[in-house]
């Protein structure tokens, strides 16, 4: 679970209304003498990642607007000094690991409070080493304050170089304080994790990666954003992300007062029930499996194969040109039996359901006699059944 929240959350308007509209800072920052958090229970928040199946989250302790969540002796624009009057991280962290889940950090680079940040990319060296030296105090205060972190996500670098972010030495400094911290790419360093943004795009085979996507189309509040995405489609994100090994950092905005959106808790649920039931294809996966297939996506672990079926064909599919023998197939939900037939190079499944059984995707299992692998390429029942294409 991604969380977006903020003092944009009391706007409604998304996260980057304070630049987008050109809000004058000695106006914006007034926001946080009405950001008293009176519904904020990241205790709820875990438990709603939980029970969707997610196994860590990832809040933004300051995003570009420049307000830290936490208790900052060195940035006074922060959560104490706000009608809330306390520091939201300290109870997000402890919440998260009461729940059992992994605590993640996101801090971005970029701050359109401080001016230093602004100046310093304009030409004024002593401003850009000033935003430096706060930049590193900052991400310090973050490492030290709260316990074991997992996870340190990185946002808005693009303003400077990483030589100017000292990003080595920024990255290194996290690692000594924590480490087994894993930490992204966004500090224009390669570091553990690629993080694509709001699409899917697997990374080189050994190389973590992340794909971070919308519930609607914002990543803030936005109470007039009704594009969200069904269950379904999150469900088929998530296996297409899994089928190359990745993992899917999905996002919530929480209103002003600290409250998920209805619909966004809906969705979650019902994601989380679906995965109930099919769990074993998602979590572990061990191998890249083969991305195109006439049904959707493919998961592979062990000598098991899944699939899940995006394009619902009727009660028969067929598998071309699966190499190991099926042992058995089965519907993974219900453990509905299926029936194995293989002939040449096609393993041909019968006896599913006429329709799907609902509306979220089916998942098929097969056990196979060893480790699950596909050629499409090999040509079958002689060389003139693809004939030459035109030169």
């Amino acid at each position: 679970m991604f969380i977006h929240w903020g003092l944009y959350s009391l706007l409604g308007r998304g996260e980057w209304a304070m630049n987008r509209e050109r809000i004058p800072i000695n106006e914006y920052v007034k926001l946080a003498d009405s950001f008293s958090a009176d519904s904020y229970n990241p205790r709820e928040w875990a438990a709603l990642a939980r029970d969707a199946g997610m196994k860590y989250m990832v809040l933004t302790t300051k995003h570009h607007e420049g307000f830290c969540l936490w208790n900052s002796p060195t940035c006074s624009f922060n959560s104490v000094k706000s009608a809330a009057g306390r520091d939201l991280v300290d109870e997000f962290v402890n919440a998260v690991r009461d729940a059992g889940l992994k605590v993640g950090l996101y801090y971005s680079l970029g701050d359109w409070f401080n001016s230093d940040w602004r100046r310093g990319w304009q030409g004024d060296g002593d401003a850009r080493e000033r935003f430096m030296d706060y930049t590193h105090t900052l991400v310090r205060e973050l490492m030290t304050g709260y316990g074991k972190i997992d996870i340190l996500w990185y946002d808005l670098p693009q303003s400077y170089s990483p030589a100017e972010w000292r990003s080595v030495e920024l990255n290194a400094m996290a690692r000594s304080l924590q480490p087994h911290i894993i930490i992204n790419n966004r500090a224009m360093t390669t570091e553990d994790f690629g993080t694509p943004e709001q699409h899917v795009a697997s990374a080189p085979k050994g190389r973590m990666w992340e794909s971070c996507m919308t519930l609607n189309d914002n990543w803030g509040y936005c109470p007039s954003d009704k594009q969200f995405k069904t269950s379904r489609d999150v469900a088929l994100t998530l296996a297409n992300v899994a089928s190359g090994c990745g993992n899917l950092l999905l996002n919530v905005g929480p209103d002003g007062l600290g409250r998920i959106p209805d619909e966004s808790a809906s969705i979650l649920r019902t994601v989380g029930r679906w995965l109930d039931a099919n769990a074993e294809a998602i979590y572990p996966v061990d191998r890249h499996s083969l991305s195109f297939n006439l049904w959707g996506p493919t998961t592979v672990s062990g000598n098991s194969m899944y699939l899940f079926l995006k394009n619902y064909f009727g009660n028969s599919l067929t598998v071309g040109g699966l190499k190991p023998n099926v042992l058995s197939a089965k519907l993974l939900a219900s453990g509905r039996s299926l029936r194995v037939n293989r002939k040449e190079a096609q393993t041909m499944l019968s006896g599913l359901p006429d329709a799907s059984p609902d509306s979220m995707p089916s998942v098929v299992k097969l056990e196979l006699d060893g480790v699950p692998a596909q050629d499409i390429s090999e040509v079958i029942g002689g060389a003139d059944v693809f004939p030459d294409f035109p030169k």
